[in-house]
């Protein structure tokens, strides 16, 4: 997997992720986010390989092209030197070496400008595409860590209001134990009945 499909696929999972209900907060599942991660740590030298592999190629064309005109050069001028040997037409032979000489050299400066402007497109190319891949990147971690943020700000309410719950049924708690312990206690005896005025009147003579 490359490094454009690793970002496209973060991406995805941030725009299809679960939002929590009155939040605007959104769940990702962090295993397939560390999945992503590695993903880029593995792939991201293999891009910047390949970018070091085009300049390295620029530097092979430049050298090429430079290696290539100074072979017609010389060949130009041992040329020009085997037509001055014949001496009926020396004159003719000079001028033109000289016109095959300047030829060379023309053609030699075209090439290597040819080489230098193409070499300098690849380095435009490796500098905007690694430009490019970076931004991207950045943009695709900062956009996942603000999800990542949202969905750990969400956990944290949700925290609180179990916190608010269990607080409220330990203080609802307590009162019922309140409620028992004033239940069970002992009731004071009742107070005894007085005895009946004949029962204590004396016997008559």
């Amino acid at each position: 997997m490359g490094v454009r499909e690793t970002l496209d696929n973060i991406e995805n999972m941030v725009a299809t992720a679960k939002t929590f209900p009155f939040t605007g907060h959104i769940l990702i599942n962090d295993n397939d986010l560390v999945h992503y991660v590695e993903e880029l740590r593995n792939d991201l030298p293999k891009e910047l390989e390949k970018a070091d592999a085009i300049m390295k190629q620029r530097e092979g064309i430049l050298k090429d092209a430079q290696r290539e005109a100074e072979h017609i050069r010389k060949e130009a001028q041992d040329q020009a030197a085997l037509m001055v040997e014949h001496s009926e037409i020396v004159m003719q032979s000079k001028q033109r070496g000289k016109e095959i000489l300047q030829q060379t050299q023309q053609q030699s400066k075209e090439m290597i400008d040819a080489a230098k402007a193409q070499a300098q497109e690849l380095q435009d190319n490796v500098d905007l595409y690694a430009n490019q891949v970076f931004e991207q990147l950045i943009a695709h971690v900062s956009r996942t860590f603000e999800g990542v943020q949202q969905a750990q700000n969400g956990v944290q309410q949700a925290a609180t209001g179990v916190q608010q719950v269990t607080q409220g049924l330990q203080q609802a708690l307590q009162v019922l134990q309140t409620a028992k312990a004033g239940l069970n206690q002992p009731k004071p005896p009742a107070p005894a009945k007085e005895e009946k005025a004949e029962e204590h009147l004396p016997a008559e003579q």
